[in-house]
């Protein structure tokens, strides 16, 4: 399993680092990203925290994990700074929290992230085509969420993703222990969104092909 959105005791994740991803490789994770909310506020304390825990991870365990961020909530013309600052302090995945259908995210988010070639856009909620084209032509991938808050608009996603060509991952964007599920589990998952084993199977291997970035083997 590989799982690049989950969260720690450093945003409102409900584990320290090293307990999550001990607990992630006991089930199975392969590789995972830790990825804690981060603003203009805590930006510089968060990530190099996380770099660090990631650090002593691979040079002690199978899993390998992934040093990154989500940006949440941050006004539009502060996205691209955000972005620029996360991967100059270590961040090597960055995430975009897009336009969720659960919160209050202001309009334009999704557009502004996919313009900063963000890696990820979480839950995109209803993404618009011209930001869906935009998401191909930058290489940002729509995540369908395994996590229940931001799952609603995943089938809408998945459709229009399919149609436009937008490549899409599977996270789980884990807080608790019981967020964390099989490669079995994700298959399941994505069937029950309407999947069929082709279009499933290609979103897991998404996975593989974005941690290419960071040549994680």
């Amino acid at each position: 399993m590989i799982d690049l959105h989950t969260h720690t005791l450093f945003s409102d994740g409900a584990l320290l680092p090293f307990e999550l991803a001990r607990r992630a490789e006991d089930v199975g994770y392969r590789v995972i990203g830790i990825t804690d909310h981060v603003d203009s506020s805590n930006i510089d304390f968060v990530i190099p925290r996380i770099v660090k825990a990631c650090n002593i991870i691979n040079k002690n365990w199978k899993i390998k994990a992934i040093p990154g961020a989500e940006i949440t909530h941050a006004p539009l013309r502060e996205i691209r700074y955000l972005v620029r600052f996360a991967r100059k302090k270590g961040a090597k995945i960055i995430i975009g929290h897009g336009e969720t259908v659960t919160e209050p995210v202001l309009k334009g988010t999704n557009k502004e992230f996919i313009k900063a070639k963000v890696d990820i856009l979480a839950h995109p909620g209803k993404i618009s085509v011209e930001d869906i084209r935009l998401a191909k032509k930058n290489n940002v991938f729509l995540e369908v969420s395994a996590r229940k808050s931001h799952s609603k608009g995943n089938k809408y996603v998945i459709s229009s993703a399919l149609k436009h060509g937008a490549r899409m991952i599977l996270n789980t964007d884990t807080h608790t222990p019981d967020n964390l599920i099989t490669k079995q589990e994700a298959t399941k998952f994505l069937h029950s969104q309407g999947l069929n084993y082709i279009d499933a199977a290609k979103i897991i291997n998404n996975s593989v092909r974005l941690i290419k970035r960071w040549k994680i083997k």
